[in-house]
């Protein structure tokens, strides 16, 4: 059975970006429970249906600054498996994260 989503799991994932509330593509992905690469490949075929105010792609100031040690971690992304988090340091460079409008 699939662990519920909590209200504390989804607040902990949520971003302040450009002055807009988002949700990382890798976070969207675990919530829907597929790969980030499914997910970025459903939006990619489908683009037409993501208006720029609702999805884009972070520049690599912004993906560098969220990826920061500095940044405090709620307790929710504290506790998350090493396995989860730590496949996405690596992570290729040339794909910047996407971005979706929680607001």
């Amino acid at each position: 059975m699939a662990k519920p989503i909590t209200i504390t799991t989804v607040e902990g994932r949520i971003h302040l970006v450009r002055g807009r509330k988002v949700i990382l593509d890798r976070d969207l992905a675990e919530l829907y429970g597929v790969s980030t690469r499914a997910l970025n490949q459903a939006v990619k075929r489908n683009i037409q249906r993501f208006p720029d105010e609702f999805v884009f792609r972070l520049t690599t100031e912004e993906a560098d600054t969220l990826r920061s040690p500095s940044v405090t971690l709620t307790e929710a992304e504290a506790n998350r498996s090493q396995i989860v988090t730590g496949s996405q340091k690596h992570r290729d460079p040339r794909f910047l994260p996407y971005a979706f409008n929680w607001s």
